[in-house]
């Protein structure tokens, strides 16, 4: 058997170790990214344009609940009160190179985000070893919890968020002396910010997990905040939905406050085990 100081690694080695594993990352991520370069009518036409079309799943969607809110509560709901994204300005690019620069900008967003359970996957190499068996045990499905955790999120931010911020945004006048010409990087920096966003604010349950194993937060502390979170997740809610009105904010800060009853109890049950 070898000694135990012949099987632990040297600090050296650890940084060696993790510039593998970000090497293999970034390789990833210019493989995903080429492909992505490659598929330009998916990655623009069909995806990220596809919240300024009025024929988008969202929007069809908002117009059959209006119809339907209209046929249950006529007095309240008008037909076609919350039917939007009908009427959507052509995006133009102002810049010589500005379509060329954008297409390579999505293109390593889109290699980012499709690569990231590889990324987390990596990470989670680098930081296993140094674990205990009881840590390893209760924390095997990282990977897995985080990434869908952070497609959960893109997933609302593009087919929720994204939907009612375009709509709004692209439709808003101060004065009729002034008509909407938003430009190709607007648009993109619209889109990508806020699914990131939501995608971010979706790995709450999972932050918890881990903030609450070192001792940082308990489930008594997010109890005690309770009231004070709903104030943030509203203010949150309001930010990344710029739509004025009061429904579309709610639609947004109900699924996060359900992240943080979660959180609560995902804390709760490490509180527990660790006391056993």
């Amino acid at each position: 058997m070898e000694p135990q100081e012949e099987k632990e690694m040297s600090f050296l080695d650890h940084l060696e170790t993790l510039r593998w594993n970000l090497i293999r990352s970034v390789v990833a991520v210019v493989l995903v990214s080429i492909a992505a370069f490659l598929n330009k009518r998916l990655i623009f036409d069909i995806i990220l344009f596809g919240p300024k079309k009025s024929d988008f799943i969202t929007y069809r969607l908002f117009c059959r609940l209006s119809e339907k809110l209209h046929q249950w509560v006529p007095s309240l709901v008008e037909k076609g009160d919350i039917c939007i994204g009908q009427e959507m300005p052509k995006l133009q690019n102002i810049t010589m190179a500005g379509q060329f620069t954008t297409h390579i900008t999505v293109a390593l967003i889109a290699g980012i985000i499709i690569s990231f359970p590889y990324i987390v996957w990596e990470m989670w190499r680098f930081v296993k070893p140094a674990l205990r068996e009881t840590e390893k045990k209760y924390t095997s499905g990282v990977v897995f919890f985080a990434s869908s955790l952070f497609l959960t999120g893109l997933l609302f931010g593009y087919f929720l968020v994204v939907p009612l911020a375009v709509n709004f945004l692209l439709n808003y006048q101060v004065s009729e002396e002034v008509i909407n010409l938003p430009t190709l990087s607007n648009y993109i920096s619209l889109v990508t910010m806020i699914t990131l966003a939501c995608a971010v604010v979706f790995e709450l349950p999972l932050m918890i997990y881990f903030l609450t194993k070192i001792g940082i937060v308990g489930p008594e502390f997010l109890r005690k905040f309770r009231r004070h979170s709903i104030v943030a997740i509203l203010i949150i809610a309001a930010i990344i939905t710029p739509s004025p009105d009061i429904f579309s904010q709610l639609l947004v800060a109900f699924p996060l406050y359900f992240l943080y009853e979660i959180s609560i109890f995902i804390s709760a049950s490490v509180a527990k085990k660790q006391k056993a």
